[in-house]
């Protein structure tokens, strides 16, 4: 299966990245049924962070929110579940935004430390998935055929 309903992106923020918790946190999508059809490891500038976070621009942390994420190297991964609810499917793997109160066993949990270094970014829809895999990986479309 190869449609954009079964696909999404994640993003190891620069938390998980210090703590050396990029395979671990790949595995577990992996280990989880999902494919990864798309990798790379990059430091966003803070021009494609705003892009990326211009759904928060308006809110009092997207300053914050572009800090951090330009703050280290981060892993974008697009990935692909065999589901049209991959999305979902994702999003209650990587748990709650406040690790505090993410569910445990939950990436969040286990990685994250505050709302801020949470460990990962998932998109939450597909029209954001859409929006933000462009900014990422600005051949997506290009590439999205991948086997």
């Amino acid at each position: 299966m190869n449609n954009d309903a079964s696909r999404t992106l994640i993003l190891i923020k620069p938390d998980a990245v210090k703590k050396n918790a990029i395979g671990a946190i790949l595995k577990r999508f992996e280990d989880e049924g999902f494919k990864i059809k798309m990798l790379k490891m990059l430091k966003l500038s803070k021009e494609d962070a705003k892009e990326f976070y211009s759904v928060h621009s308006s809110k009092p942390f997207f300053n914050e929110l572009v800090d951090f994420i330009t703050s280290g190297p981060i892993v974008a991964a697009v990935i692909e579940g065999n589901t049209n609810d991959t999305i979902a499917r994702v999003r209650s793997i990587i748990g709650a935004t406040d690790p505090r109160k993410a569910e445990k066993g939950t990436i969040r949990h286990i990685y994250g430390t505050n709302i801020t270094e949470n460990a990962v970014h998932a998109s939450d829809s597909l029209d954001s998935f859409l929006r933000e895999v462009k900014v990422i990986f600005k051949d997506y479309e290009i590439n999205q055929d991948l086997s």
